[in-house]
């Protein structure tokens, strides 16, 4: 009997606003190209913070008690009978998102774009904050032996930034801003140096922020304020500390005044990508942005990153331990007390479960 209980799947259930419990977790039976995974690393995100406070992330809203959490690996402990490349006892990361696989978006390989995703912790779909899961094989990739854990979860957030460096085409002659310095401006900034940007500035209203990215390997740091009639001020900042045109800006936060701040610092000709949607509508100076034919590019999530962010991180060319500044045991109080220390923000950058 006492195994039985040992071997009971709990999670991590959001039930209320800034209400978590752990409970049982039934699991759903093995497809042939499933594995059941074992989890033992998971990162607390923001949209995690946003269900927690809010029960809702824009449109998606939490209407029954749901599992939490997306950025996850773990060990795999049962594999489906068709699934051939792997074994019981691989460390693998997780991508959290399950496309239908039919639809045109998928068939052209935007699948990320999926209508009908299913997606880890994103209403109705319940997510990895929780001791097993069962996924499709095909979406869980091997780390590499000097690639941890806690590397492997971090490499959903990275994949943000890889997706956005590659819609935005980031190079060797990319000299870009990085507006947010919170945990996706962070990883933005890791994967565009690792695509060979030159220069990165990185705008904030938060010293701890960007002092957090100075030290992370930002070029200059720029703190601005939250009030739009300093944007022309702010401009000015930022163009000096790039020292020449602004090829490229990243838009990690998606308020009105980071995005007009984008547009107007962005050099004629170049581009603006929104990474960050904090605000479903924006009031945009659109106009003399189209008037100097500066580009402007939206990203959603990622599609088929996976393979490069663990190589990345296998080579060493990016590093991304440094954003881990919490951890917390798989418990009620360490449930707890993660959320609170993610919700404050401030020194927190990435909060993480050892399960």
């Amino acid at each position: 009997m006492a195994d039985e209980v040992e071997e009971e799947n709990l999670a991590v259930w959001l039930l209320a606003i800034k209400t978590l419990r752990i409970q049982p977790f039934s699991l759903p039976s093995l497809g042939p190209y499933d594995v059941k995974i074992r989890i033992k690393a998971v990162g607390i995100c923001g949209s995690d913070i946003h269900h927690f406070k809010n029960m809702r992330v824009a449109n998606f809203v939490v209407k029954k008690p749901m599992v939490l959490g997306h950025e996850c690996a773990g060990i795999v402990e049962q594999v489906g009978s068709q699934v051939k490349f792997l074994m019981i006892g691989d460390r693998v990361a997780l991508e959290p998102g399950i496309s239908c696989r039919q639809c045109q978006l998928c068939k052209d390989g935007r699948y990320n774009l999926c209508r009908k995703m299913k997606f880890f912790g994103s209403p109705p779909t319940n997510g990895a904050l929780a001791n097993q899961v069962v996924h499709p094989a095909d979406l869980c990739f091997k780390l590499p032996d000097n690639v941890s854990l806690e590397e492997g979860a971090i490499c959903e957030p990275l994949s943000v930034g890889v997706h956005a460096c590659r819609r935005a085409n980031v190079g060797p002659d990319t000299k870009l801003i990085i507006i947010g310095a919170g945990p996706i401006g962070l990883v933005t900034m890791l994967a565009a140096r690792a695509f060979g940007s030159p220069k990165i500035v990185i705008v904030d209203v938060d010293d701890c922020r960007l002092s957090f990215a100075k030290d992370l390997g930002a070029d200059e740091i720029i703190k601005v304020s939250s009030i739009m009639q300093d944007v022309e001020e702010e401009v000015v900042r930022i163009r000096n500390a790039m020292g020449g045109p602004v090829d490229l800006s990243f838009d990690c936060v998606g308020f009105n005044k980071t995005m007009t701040t984008a547009l107007q610092a962005t050099r004629t000709g170049g581009k603006v990508c929104l990474v960050g949607l904090g605000q479903s509508e924006m009031t945009l100076p659109l106009t003399s942005a189209a008037a100097r034919e500066v580009d402007v590019i939206g990203i959603f999530r990622y599609r088929n990153t996976w393979p490069l962010c663990i190589e990345l991180l296998r080579t060493g060319e990016i590093d991304v331990k440094p954003l881990i500044t919490h951890r917390y045991n798989f418990t009620q109080e360490g449930v707890d007390e993660a959320f609170e220390t993610s919700s404050r923000g401030g020194n927190a950058i990435k909060v993480m479960f050892n399960l």
